[in-house]
C-alpha cells in the first residue's frame, strides 16, 4: 500500500505517517512535508522520485501529474485500467493525506495584498482530495487530523484495512471541506455591492450539538457562518462557563438578548422571552439597572434570557440570584459576581468576552436568513445608523427634551420587538410591550395593560404606522403623552388629529422596523 502526504496542517501528521510505515505502507511527501518526515526519522519518498519531476513555479506545480493521478483514479477492477497504469508506470495510491492552504486564516488577516492572498489558494490540494474522494471505494481521503486515530484503529483491527463506511464518510468529509474551501475564496472576491449573487452557498462551521430544538424531540445543532470575515462576538463566539448543555430555545433567546443590550451605548439590562425583550433599561449603576429591567415585567421576567452590555458585579449578581432565570450573557463576570451566581444550579452562564463599542455594530456585515420550504429569504440586516434616523415632528406640540429621550429609547427597542410591535417606556425603562398580535391597536392594548398605571406619562413607539386613529386612542387614554412610528398610512391625518386633540407630541422616522 502507499499514502501520499501533503499537508499545511502539520498537526499529528508525524505520528500518523509513523503508524502507516509501522503497518507497511509506503510513504510519498511533498516539500515541507517531506522535510518535516525526514527530520523526526521517518522513511519517506518525495514526489518528485515518482513522477521524475521537480517542483516548479514555487511549489505552485508539484502534484499535477499524470503518474499522481493514474494512481489515485485508477480502478483497481478494471482491467483495462490496471493495463494502462502499467504501460505508463503509474503504482496504485491507497491512501491521500492532505489539508489545504490557510486561505481563510490569510484572506482575514489585516494589511493582506491581493497578491499574498491569492497565493494562498490551493490548486494541487484540492484536486487531489477530488480525486480520492471520487474513488474513495480504492483510495482514502483524508484531510482532517482528527480522523487520523480512527484509520489507523482500522488498519489495526481484524480486516486490516478501512471499511467502506468510514472511507465513504471520509469522502463526503472531503468533498464538503473543498466546497467550503471554495465558498471562502468566492466571498473573498465577490465585490462589497454585490450582495445577491446569482448562486450563493454558505459554510458553516459546527460550534456543538444542542441538548434538543425548539421541542425535545427535535434534534439540533449549533453552527458558525465562518464566511464572515469579522465573527461577531456574542453566543456565537462566547463561552459557557456554568450551567447545563444550551438547548435550540436558550441559544436564540441569548443571542436575542445580546443584540438587544448590543444596540445601546450606555449601561443596559435586557431580559428576553421567545425572542421579546419583556425587560430593558439603561442606566449607570448596573444591579439598579437591573432591577428597573426586571420591574418592566415581573411576572414574564421570571424563567427567561437576561443580558448585559457591561462586566457583571457582586452587586448585579446578588440580585439575579433573587430570580429564577435560565440564561444569562455578559461580556464577563468579576469573580465575586461568577461564585455568586455559579451557586445557581439550573443557570446557564456565557460570556463574550467583548463589550460592544458603538450601538448595533454585531449587526453589521453578515447577511440574515428566514428558512421557508424548499429555499431562502435572504436580506439585509436591519442595522439603520443613527445618524439617519429622521425626527419629523408632526403635531402642534414638539416633544419636551425629556420624552424625545425616552422615545429615541422606546424606537431601539422595539426594533427588537416582533411585529406587530408596541413598546411604551418611561425615561431609559421599557414598561409596556406589545408583540407579536395580529393587529396594532391589539399590540397597544396589550402594551396598555401590561404598563398599567405606568402608561400615564409614558411615551409609545410602533414598529410600523398606525393603519387606523385607534391605536392612537387607546394610548391617549391610557395616559400615553407622545408617540414615535414611521407615518406613511394614508390616515395619517386622523392619527395625528387624534395626538393633537390629547396634547399629544408625535414623530414620523419614516423607516420602519418589522421583525418575523
Amino acid at each position: 500500500m502507499r499514502a501520499l502526504i501533503s499537508v499545511f496542517d502539520k498537526t499529528g501528521v508525524v505520528d500518523f505517517a509513523r503508524g502507516l510505515a509501522d503497518r507497511g505502507v509506503e510513504l510519498i511527501a511533498t516539500g515541507n512535508t517531506e522535510a518535516m518526515l525526514r527530520e523526526s526519522g521517518v522513511a519517506v519518498r518525495g514526489i518528485q522520485e515518482l513522477t521524475g519531476f521537480p517542483e516548479i513555479l514555487g511549489g505552485r506545480v508539484k502534484t499535477l501529474h499524470p503518474l499522481i493521478y493514474a494512481g489515485i483514479l485508477g480502478l483497481r477492477h478494471d482491467p483495462g485500467h490496471l493495463e494502462e497504469m502499467d504501460r505508463v508506470g503509474a503504482s496504485p495510491i491507497d491512501f491521500v493525506v492532505c489539508n489545504l492552504y490557510p486561505f481563510r486564516e490569510t484572506a482575514k488577516g489585516s494589511g493582506q495584498d491581493l497578491a499574498n492572498v491569492l497565493e494562498n489558494i490551493d490548486i494541487g490540494g484540492v484536486t487531489l482530495l477530488r480525486a480520492a474522494a471520487k474513488n474513495f471505494a480504492q483510495v482514502v481521503p483524508i484531510c482532517d487530523p482528527m480522523d487520523y486515530g480512527t484509520v489507523l484503529d482500522e488498519l489495526a483491527s481484524d480486516a486490516g484495512n478501512v471499511g467502506q463506511g468510514i472511507r465513504r464518510r471520509l469522502a463526503a468529509k472531503a468533498f464538503q471541506h473543498c466546497a467550503v474551501y471554495d465558498t471562502h475564496i468566492s466571498g473573498y472576491l465577490r465585490s462589497a455591492d454585490e450582495l445577491f449573487p446569482d448562486h450563493l452557498t454558505l459554510a458553516m462551521k459546527k460550534i456543538g450539538e444542542l441538548r434538543y430544538g425548539e421541542n425535545p424531540h427535535q434534534l439540533a445543532a449549533f453552527y458558525a457562518d465562518s464566511t464572515i470575515r469579522s465573527l461577531p462576538r456574542g453566543v456565537v463566539s462566547g463561552r459557557q462557563l456554568h450551567g447545563k448543555q444550551l438547548a435550540f430555545n436558550n441559544t436564540y433567546d441569548l443571542d436575542a438578548a445580546w443584540r438587544i443590550v448590543a444596540d445601546f451605548s450606555a449601561p443596559t439590562v435586557a431580559i428576553v422571552k421567545h425572542g421579546n425583550p419583556v425587560g430593558l433599561a439603561c442606566g449607570d449603576d448596573l444591579a439598579e439597572t437591573y432591577r428597573r429591567a426586571v420591574a418592566g415585567d415581573p411576572q414574564t421576567a421570571f424563567g427567561g434570557a437576561i443580558s448585559f452590555n457591561r462586566t457583571v458585579n457582586e452587586a448585579a449578581a446578588r440580585e439575579i440570584a433573587e430570580v429564577f432565570f435560565e440564561d444569562l450573557i455578559a461580556p464577563d463576570y468579576t469573580p465575586e459576581a461568577l461564585a455568586v451566581l455559579q451557586k445557581k444550579r439550573d443557570l446557564r452562564i456565557m460570556a463574550t468576552g467583548y463589550q460592544p463599542e458603538r450601538p448595533g455594530e454585531i449587526e453589521a456585515g453578515d447577511l440574515d436568513f428566514k428558512r421557508v420550504v424548499g429555499g431562502w429569504l435572504v436580506q439585509t440586516r436591519d442595522a439603520l445608523p443613527e445618524n439617519m434616523l429622521t425626527r419629523d415632528v408632526v403635531t402642534t406640540r414638539p416633544p419636551t427634551l425629556s420624552e424625545l429621550t425616552s422615545l429615541l429609547f422606546a424606537w431601539r427597542a422595539v426594533k427588537h420587538v416582533h411585529s406587530h410591535g408596541i413598546v411604551l417606556a418611561r425615561g431609559l425603562q421599557l414598561v409596556g410591550l406589545g408583540a407579536g398580535q395580529p393587529s396594532r391597536v391589539d399590540a397597544v392594548d396589550l402594551a396598555c395593560r401590561k404598563a398599567g398605571d405606568r402608561a400615564a406619562g409614558a411615551v409609545m413607539a410602533s414598529d410600523a404606522f398606525f393603519p387606523f386613529p385607534d391605536g392612537i386612542e387607546r394610548a391617549a387614554a391610557a395616559g400615553v403623552t407622545a408617540v414615535i412610528h414611521p407615518g406613511g398610512s394614508i390616515r395619517d391625518q386622523q392619527a395625528i388629529e387624534v395626538a393633537n386633540r390629547h396634547h399629544m407630541a408625535m414623530i414620523f422616522t419614516h423607516q420602519r422596523h418589522f421583525k418575523h
